[in-house]
């Protein structure tokens, strides 16, 4: 059942950040992550999703940070249906690698809008006009370069572009009209689990819809439980 539209208000755009194995997706995240403060903080764990929250122009904005390696496939095609945009990583120095063309299927298939960050621009052997023609071999048609997918050269070094990167994630969310309504219980994703020996399980889950609260009702397909500390 929908809510009524009187009871939507906007909420954060879910944002995963996908592409080739070594092309910076967890050097972008970390400088975004350490210039706007993150607000919370989930995951982490190596070689699993993790969910990171900043503020940006007043703005929240949610990362899911996918691992590149082409042996967690389906962990990042699971990152990019949660989300409600994506940022494609493309390095300038590399071009377009094989998991770049994984990603952008994904991307493709999952039907998430996307914006290109083309990382690693302070690098000797960066090449912009590269990346732009081997995107369009990809079908991937850029703003300038006959199509209409925004784009964005950023260093990880030196935090060019990433602030105008940020600000095309706010735009795109715009087009979107992201909207939740706080009234009603929580629906969402759950992004990763584990059983631990002192905390039982733990879980970081993604809302798209509603509230949660301590004490609130959990389930899915295979399992159920109830809320006892949110973090």
């Amino acid at each position: 059942m929908e809510s009524p539209k009187k009871n939507l208000i906007e909420r954060p755009p879910v944002v995963a950040v996908l592409g080739h194995v070594d092309h910076g997706k967890t050097s972008l995240l970390d400088f975004i992550r350490k210039s706007n403060v993150a607000t919370r903080e989930a995951g982490g764990i190596t070689q699993a999703i993790s969910a990171y929250e900043i503020t940006h122009q007043g703005k929240r904005i949610t990362f899911i940070d996918t691992p590149g390696h082409e042996a967690f496939s389906s962990m990042r095609s699971r990152g990019a249906r949660i989300a409600d945009l994506a940022i494609l990583v493309v390095a300038a120095d590399e071009g377009v690698k094989p998991q770049t063309v994984e990603s952008i299927q994904i991307l493709r298939d999952s039907k998430t809008p996307f914006v290109v960050a083309v990382t690693k621009i302070d690098k000797p052997g960066a090449n912009l006009e590269r990346v732009k023609s081997d995107l369009a071999a990809a079908d991937v048609l850029l703003e300038g370069y006959g199509g209409q997918v925004s784009f964005q050269p950023v260093s990880s070094k030196t935090g060019e572009g990433i602030s105008d990167l940020l600000d095309l994630l706010l735009l795109a969310a715009e087009v979107e009209q992201l909207t939740y309504d706080p009234s009603v219980s929580a629906s969402g994703f759950v992004l990763e689990s584990r059983q631990t020996a002192k905390r039982g399980i733990e879980a970081v889950l993604v809302v798209k819809n509603g509230t949660l609260k301590f004490g609130d009702t959990i389930a899915t397909p295979t399992a159920k439980g109830k809320v006892k500390v949110l973090e």
